[in-house]
């Protein structure tokens, strides 16, 4: 197995670093909205089909009891 020394490490990472493409302010920004949209469009999709759910649950024992 080789060995490498720490010097020789830091030097690859930083080389590696260096390779980064970095998103630019207004990206990130965007995706962070984009996030936050889907994140609300999911909770009120998930809202819905509970409450969907809790009525039809709701009916159908309100059949029997």
């Amino acid at each position: 197995m080789a060995t490498i020394n720490p010097v020789q490490f830091i030097q690859q990472v930083r080389a590696e670093v260096s390779k980064v493409v970095w998103p630019t302010r207004r990206e990130v920004l965007l995706t962070t909205v984009m996030v936050f949209i889907m994140a609300a469009l999911t909770a009120v999709f998930f809202a819905l089909v509970d409450m969907l759910i809790r009525y039809g649950l709701q009916g159908l024992l309100g059949m029997f009891g």
